[in-house]
């Protein structure tokens, strides 16, 4: 048996949950709105103030999707009624980020600045001090997309293991190498 699968998830007050007869779950909240299309194997109930997930059978396949939908519709659930935040750091000397609107400038030490245009669902923020590592925050109700955003992000410049420049998330722990030592000859 699932032990994620068959937690109920709670649903808060001001979301609305909607499962139509083909499995799309549609979640309504305060930040917005998100639809999953759930397998055929998974039955989903509204039962009271929670959210229900049922296998149909017990086919492999079945009792592989259990959790990984429980997971799905929790994070839709919490996304619509308090949403995600992703901080991520830049770290290396003339790094620089700033934003207007939902466009994200940013100077990596590339001959040019870089620009990302954000998707209508996530916001940016950019937080730029003297002597402090500018900070990039991201918030989304979508949970899926905004980690697809963070990492496009960082892959534009991800931490190296030898002095640690590059974008990491706050917080975020990166092993240093040791450099080359010289030799005895």
């Amino acid at each position: 048996m699932s032990r994620i699968g068959k937690m109920p998830v709670a649903i808060p007050a001001g979301v609305q949950i909607d499962v139509s007869d083909t499995n799309l779950v549609t979640v309504k909240g305060k930040l917005g709105q998100l639809s999953q299309q759930v397998d055929p194997a998974i039955a989903v109930k509204v039962d009271g103030g929670n959210l229900v997930v049922e296998r149909v059978n017990e086919t492999q396949d079945a009792r592989a999707k259990h959790g990984l939908y429980r997971s799905l519709l929790a994070n839709m659930v919490k996304g619509v009624s308090e949403g995600f935040t992703i901080v991520q750091e830049l770290v290396g000397v003339g790094f620089k980020a700033s934003s207007t609107d939902n466009l994200l400038e940013l100077a990596l030490g590339y001959s040019h600045n870089i620009f990302i245009e954000m998707p209508a669902e996530v916001s940016v923020e950019t937080v730029t001090e003297r002597g402090k590592n500018p900070i990039i925050t991201l918030k989304s109700h979508d949970k899926q997309l905004l980690g697809q955003v963070a990492a496009k992000i960082r892959s534009l410049r991800k931490p190296e293991p030898y002095k640690g420049k590059g974008i990491k998330f706050l917080g975020e722990e990166i092993k240093k190498k040791a450099g080359k030592s010289a030799s005895d000859k």
